[in-house]
């Protein structure tokens, strides 16, 4: 698989809490969701990418085995909400409100 984020592909991602982890996902969603709203649908889907492998980086995670179930259900609801029919009802304020406590938490412990 080749990645974007190389150098946390390599190991880096591995070495942040699974708080830092989430944090940046949501960061990537937060990108999605601005460049949506500015109708920049190149950057967008750079985000999607992005965000994907991120969460693909944080379930491969050893030390996220307790979160595998809320992780592999996240990425399907993602996946729905990017490419499919958004059958889970899903939107921009729902992941705000979602990844709002992982920024809030990671901020904390800075």
């Amino acid at each position: 698989m080749k990645f974007l984020h190389k150098s946390l592909a390599e190991g880096r991602w591995f070495e942040l809490s699974f708080i830092e982890q989430m944090a940046n996902i949501g960061s990537e969603i937060e990108r999605f969701i601005s460049h949506k709203n500015k109708g920049n649908k190149e950057n967008m889907f750079s985000s999607i990418e992005r965000a994907l492998e991120l969460l693909y980086l944080t379930i491969e995670d050893e030390k996220n085995k307790i979160h595998l179930k809320e992780l592999t259900r996240l990425r399907e609801f993602l996946i729905d909400y990017f490419y499919f029919d958004n059958i889970y009802n899903s939107s921009d304020e729902f992941w705000k409100k979602y990844f709002f406590p992982f920024f809030y938490a990671f901020s904390k412990h800075k």
